[in-house]
């Protein structure tokens, strides 16, 4: 978590610096890149909301994503990262929405991919989807990996 935090941080600062607001969606990081944006202190400043969206059920409540919406879709994969980044960013209107679907292991989804498979997003100013791939089947890994790649990506694009 401490390496997650320092991310975090670094995040932050540039949000609070240029009076910006973040929201996230996160599935198999089951939490972990909320827990670390709220570990900062000052997170109210930047940090509007979240969502474990790890079911269909929690898709479409806290997502409003129906079952129709979802067509062309398929979790884990690039355009629903998109999808997710764009909603939280919509539903808060917030300058950023980033976030994470995937499937942390010990086993593969049923979608077909592999354990340590992660499609993330970042949606505002700037924006980017992409794929990480671990190979292993290290569930908190995984998780730990996941939100840490997802909060690099923000970075980069405050950066940028």
């Amino acid at each position: 978590m401490k390496e997650l935090v320092g991310i975090a941080q670094q995040v932050a600062a540039q949000l609070m610096a240029r009076k910006q607001t973040i929201a996230v969606a996160e599935s198999s990081a089951g939490g972990l890149i909320s827990a670390s944006l709220l570990a900062v202190p000052g997170a109210s400043a930047y940090y509007l909301g979240g969502a474990v969206v790890y079911t269909r059920d929690a898709r479409r409540v806290l997502m409003d994503i129906s079952d129709e919406g979802m067509k062309g879709f398929r979790s884990s994969s690039e355009p629903y990262a998109k999808l997710l980044a764009e909603q939280m960013r919509s539903r808060f209107g917030c300058d950023w929405g980033l976030s994470e679907t995937g499937a942390a292991g010990p086993t593969g989804n049923r979608y077909g991919d592999a354990a340590g498979h992660s499609c993330m997003a970042v949606a505002g100013p700037a924006s980017e989807v992409m794929t990480l791939e671990t190979d292993s089947n290290d569930r908190f890994a995984n998780m730990q990996v996941f939100a840490a790649t997802a909060l690099k990506l923000l970075l980069r694009k405050l950066e940028g």
